[in-house]
């Protein structure tokens, strides 16, 4: 499937911005300390896009280290702006916190190192390429993306533009960091499967229209999504299709991610994916190429590995049958201190864009899988379904103008 590149609207305003330079990891003038601003060893300024709960959330989190200040917040919605405006300037006794409706302005600037996206799951992509193109390191809420092709896409931006990039599941290795260390330390033999239990796809979306309250600016909430009336339920964007994956890709980035982490599978993806059939396949089932087999299931706990000695999960484990060496977050403070201090070193993070795309991917196949109702063929190398136009159609949705990649 071609490769499309993002391009951006306000061409005039945006004409006057910075660009990065195409190396690895390059760091921006503004990191080293040009224009009297001190190092980004000593503070990392940051903008925060997307500012509702989990968003000021995130953002809180990161204004916990004292080597970072932000400076900006962006949100299509007034109330939540102005709450992590007041948030900012209280933590920092002052005035000085900007607050944007655009994203596009805030990225822009030229003083900012870092961003945090917290958007809903369909303004991910299109926010996170921009601060790569503009030079900014982006620390993205997970799941990823909405489609395949625009994790792919991120991937690309990250690389292109030599940019720190993080997926914010910090779940994989802070909640099942321990039973990834127990499984692969041969505990329970040669793993041949793994229970994921997760919610399910996201459904289409039929509420009655309301009036658009003050404060909402629906058109840029909507952005790239098809148009539709405004209602409140909308919001909660979570179960509905043209904002998100649903359960599978909301708690499925934590808990396929933390599979393929264990399983050292995250720079890969399944070969075949076949939906309940009532027959052969009771569970959504993915199968790997090396024989290993994932399960999308409610009935084993959150993460239930079987191996050929026997079964473990979070609340059914012993000690390591030896020690093991493990990737670890780097720095301190957390998958938000291990960003922080890829930031300054230029190193690849733990939950590096790769990795969340990877994650992100296996949930958006076995929402396919759900909804075309049958068995799929997938190449992990190409990213795409072997011989099917049907299932190649759903790597990627149609977007609202001006809103393209």
């Amino acid at each position: 499937m071609p490769r499309k590149h993002l391009t951006t609207t306000r061409r005039e305003f945006l004409k006057t911005a910075a660009t990065a330079a195409a190396m690895p990891y390059f760091v921006t003038s503004s990191a080293l300390g040009a224009a009297g601003r001190p190092p980004a060893s000593e503070r990392i300024t940051m903008g925060c896009i997307g500012v509702g709960g989990r968003g000021r959330s995130n953002m809180g989190g990161f204004m916990r280290f004292p080597g970072v200040r932000v400076v900006a917040v962006c949100d299509p919605v007034e109330r939540n702006r102005e709450l992590a405006r007041a948030q900012v300037n209280k933590k920092y006794d002052g005035n000085g916190c900007a607050s944007y409706n655009d994203f596009r302005e805030l990225v822009a600037r030229d003083d900012i190192d870092a961003v945090s996206v917290a958007t809903p799951d369909h303004w991910h992509a299109i926010p996170s390429i921009e601060a790569c193109r503009h030079g900014k390191d982006v620390f993205c809420e997970k799941p990823l993306s909405l489609t395949i092709l625009d994790g792919r896409a991120m991937v690309e931006a990250a690389r292109r533009y030599g940019r720190v990039f993080s997926s914010g599941s910090q779940r994989v290795l802070g909640d099942y960091g321990k039973l990834a260390r127990y499984i692969r330390s041969g505990a329970i033999g040669e793993i041949q499967e793994a229970y994921v239990n997760v919610g399910g796809p996201s459904r289409p979306c039929n509420l009655a229209p309301q009036a658009v309250p003050p404060g909402v600016d629906w058109e840029m909430w909507l952005g790239p999504a098809p148009w539709a009336p405004f209602n409140r339920g909308r919001l909660n964007f979570r179960p509905w299709r043209d904002y998100s994956g649903g359960g599978m890709t909301d708690w499925g980035g934590h808990k396929f991610g933390a599979v393929l982490f264990a399983m050292d599978l995250q720079k890969t993806g399944p070969v075949e994916v076949f939906p309940p059939d009532g027959k052969d396949h009771e569970l959504l089932t993915y199968r790997f190429e090396n024989g290993f087999q994932m399960y999308h299931s409610p009935r084993k706990g959150d993460i239930t590995y079987k191996g050929t000695l026997g079964e473990a999960s979070r609340g059914k484990m012993g000690q390591p049958a030896r020690q093991v060496e493990m990737p670890e977050y780097k720095g301190r403070g957390g998958l938000q201190g291990d960003f922080l201090h890829c930031v300054r070193t230029r190193e690849m993070p733990f939950r590096d864009v790769e990795y969340g795309h990877r994650a992100a991917t296996v949930c958006h196949l076995g929402n396919i899988a759900y909804w075309l109702g049958r068995p799929l063929k997938w190449d992990p190398v190409k990213e795409e379904f072997v011989g099917d136009d049907e299932a190649n159609r759903w790597l990627d949705r149609p977007r609202r103008e001006p809103w393209r990649l």
